[in-house]
């Protein structure tokens, strides 16, 4: 091998795939191109203990890298795929040759154009990201949270603890309905609403007010919310445009269940990664914690020649207040549900059903019941 092995990322996936790939024996040439110049740290702190004022660190000390033979490339974005020539550009003119590739460039937040250009507008998906917010709570004042996703509401339970006067806006009916269902859902905005955040749904933001930093923003309700601090929190889609005439499609890489793509030696994992949805039937891009887990490690196996291992059902958890929050599976395939405990007294959990059979669980104050899920969802 000439090129070795090229990691085209920094997050989860990479580092999972890095780790794997040594311990499992490999021993030739191991780059990752870094597009932060921060070491691969894991995200999910970041809109939690970051913002509480701790500080994070990476995934592993400068000195793990050096020993175990990565080169790390940081600051500098993969830039262009050319899959005949097995090289990867870099937005600084380089180009790195590999004989296997891994795609794990994660993803990256999505805007309203409307709030574009504006200074104390957020969003948060990196290290920089998540101090520059968590300056603008301590700082106090009236903060705005667009979207009702976790992030989203994990910044508003942040910003509540820090004394700021927070709104949530969320265009759907209930926080998270589109994934559990408005009753479900219902539960999150009376959750945010017993800690003195303002939760405004069905409603859509249809202006800004202002001129360098928003002032007001004007809901298509007709309502009008002052503010001096917004954070933009609707989803987020893969960080691929870098891969616009590779072959490979720049929306969500389709792989199979060990990783491969449909070009030779190139593998996708995390959000950059289309997998196969049953219920679709067609490939969908991202994922949570978990996935960029089993699917970073089971690249690299499939790169060692091993067999692919079970997998795990979809999991993520959240930390809402003092509340454990914790969610298995795929409750958009359930016709059913059934609670277990109390919801007012924030213990219990749900059961998503499909033709009887389990298919999604949600553990509202109960972390010791997460291998019970687990158990049940794998049978």
């Amino acid at each position: 091998m000439r090129g070795g092995i090229v990691i085209a990322g920094g997050g989860l996936a990479a580092q999972r795939a890095a780790e794997t790939l040594r311990r499992g024996g490999y021993d030739g040439r191991l780059r990752m191109i870094c597009a932060e110049h921060h070491r691969p740290y894991d995200r999910p702190p970041l809109s939690k203990e970051v913002l509480a004022g701790v500080e994070h660190g990476a995934f592993r000390p400068a000195a793990w890298y050096e020993e175990h033979g990565v080169e790390l490339e940081l600051g500098v974005a993969a830039a262009g795929l050319d899959c005949r020539q097995r090289a990867v550009s870099l937005a600084d003119g380089r180009e790195l040759r590999y004989d296997r590739l891994l795609i794990a460039t994660g993803s990256r937040p999505r805007r309203l154009a409307l709030l574009d250009g504006f200074a104390n507008v957020h969003t948060l998906r990196t290290l920089d990201d998540a101090r520059a917010l968590r300056t603008a709570i301590v700082d106090g004042g009236r903060l705005v949270i667009v979207g009702a996703g976790f992030v989203g509401q994990e910044v508003a339970a942040a910003a509540a603890r820090a004394g700021v006067q927070a709104t949530i806006v969320e265009a759907a009916a209930a926080p998270l309905q589109a994934l559990l269902g408005i009753e479900v859902g219902s539960w999150f905005a009376k959750l945010h609403r017993s800690h003195g955040v303002e939760v405004i749904l069905g409603t859509e933001i249809a202006a800004a007010r202002g001129t360098h930093h928003v002032e007001a923003l004007m809901l298509r309700d007709g309502r009008r919310l002052a503010c001096d601090h917004i954070v933009v929190g609707i989803g987020v889609d893969p960080d691929l445009a870098w891969l616009a005439g590779s072959g490979l499609d720049p929306t969500g890489v389709a792989v199979d269940a060990d990783g491969r793509t449909a070009a030779p030696d190139v593998f996708a994992a995390g959000d950059a990664a289309a997998t196969y949805d049953p219920v679709l039937r067609r490939h969908v891009p991202g994922g949570h914690w978990e996935s960029a887990v089993r699917q970073g490690v089971a690249a690299a196996r499939a790169m060692l020649g091993r067999e692919p291992q079970r997998s795990a059902p979809a999991s993520f958890w959240s930390d809402l207040y003092d509340t454990r929050v914790q969610y298995l599976g795929n409750a958009r395939l359930a016709d059913e549900t059934a609670i277990d405990g109390d919801p007012a007294a924030r213990d219990f959990a749900i059961t998503f059903t499909r033709d009887g059979a389990p298919v999604a669980v949600l553990l509202v104050g109960r972390p010791h019941e997460l291998p019970n899920a687990r158990a049940l969802l794998a049978a």
